[in-house]
């Protein structure tokens, strides 16, 4: 059950640098005026709590977990951990009505349509879309390839021709 550890070192740390970008861009966002309100810097709310922060935690926890992981089991479990992250980034708003008041986590604070779209894309909606896939495509490749012999296995030398061949002339090479 090992895999090359080469296998989720990328989408693991591009998985990881988008939980960062969603943890921080509620607090940094309001420096360059892409916020949600409240739109002051370093302004914690328990909406950004449950929305933001920890869905970029968890983000960044199942990037580092792809980025090091050397058996599927591990990988598996931060690309899935990253997939639920990145689905609360997509439906957080969705779902905090039933605990909370509506929209949680404030509305766009820009004037502008197109500022408001992007505000919604690269806080919620994109964002978690994105992670979502590229976990997704972490999960496809760990478990599409074939997994690493570990040292010491035993491997069985087909025969060349077609012909039955008795156990006990079976090659075995190490």
């Amino acid at each position: 059950m090992r895999i090359r550890r080469t296998h989720g070192i990328f989408g693991g740390l591009l998985v990881a640098l988008l939980g960062i970008w969603g943890g921080l861009i509620p607090f940094i966002g309001p420096y360059f005026h892409y916020a949600y309100t409240p739109d002051k810097a370093w302004n914690y709310t328990t909406g950004r709590l449950y929305l933001e922060i920890l869905p970029g935690a968890g983000a960044l926890l199942g990037g580092l977990i792809m980025m090091a992981a050397r058996s599927r089991h591990a990988a598996l479990f931060g690309s899935m951990l990253a997939v639920a992250s990145g689905a609360w980034f997509v439906l957080g708003n969705v779902f905090a009505p039933l605990w909370t008041v509506a929209n949680p986590a404030g509305g766009p604070a820009s004037a502008g349509n197109v500022m408001r779209i992007a505000e919604q894309i690269g806080f919620f909606s994109g964002l978690g879309v994105v992670i979502v896939l590229l976990a997704a495509l972490v999960a496809g490749r760990v478990t599409a390839v074939p997994s690493v012999a570990a040292a010491g296995d035993r491997t069985v030398a087909i025969p060349a021709t077609r012909e039955p061949v008795d156990e006990d002339e079976v090659v075995e090479t190490s």
